[in-house]
């Protein structure tokens, strides 16, 4: 393997178990993330194409439900600050993420607005990332 890009969801197994059904998601993604990283290290960019390396891909979510203010932090202290990020602004609710009652979070009804955007943008800076976004 040349390239890993997880996925760090959720920065809470309370918000892991809620919308996924998963008691342990941060552990085992920390633990998964630290080991891909240590295979193929920070990602290697020749020629503006990705080579080897690790990716991250964080999704931002309504009111902070994906704990960017606990992943991204996580991300520069235990994998690096060089580690690559992709902040995700994409969120869409689809299927029944739209109704107000799924795991009482009815922010999931709608997309992120602006300001949660930059405020996770602000907290990769803050922490020291400076690769991706």
């Amino acid at each position: 393997i040349d390239i890993y890009m997880p996925d760090a969801k959720y920065g809470s197994n309370t918000i892991a178990q809620a919308l996924s059904r998963v008691s342990d998601y941060v552990e085992v993604n920390r633990a998964a993330i630290g080991e891909m990283h240590r295979q193929v290290g920070d990602l290697v960019i020749h020629d503006g194409i990705a080579v080897r390396g690790l990716l991250v891909r964080h999704l931002v979510l309504p009111e902070n439900l994906a704990g960017s203010d606990i992943v991204l932090p996580w991300i520069a202290d235990a994998i690096g600050t060089d580690t690559y990020v992709n902040i995700m602004d994409q969120y869409h609710p689809a299927f029944r993420a739209a109704d107000p009652g799924i795991a009482g979070y009815p922010a999931l009804g709608r997309g992120i607005t602006a300001q949660e955007y930059s405020a996770a943008m602000q907290i990769a800076h803050n922490a020291g990332l400076h690769r991706g976004f």
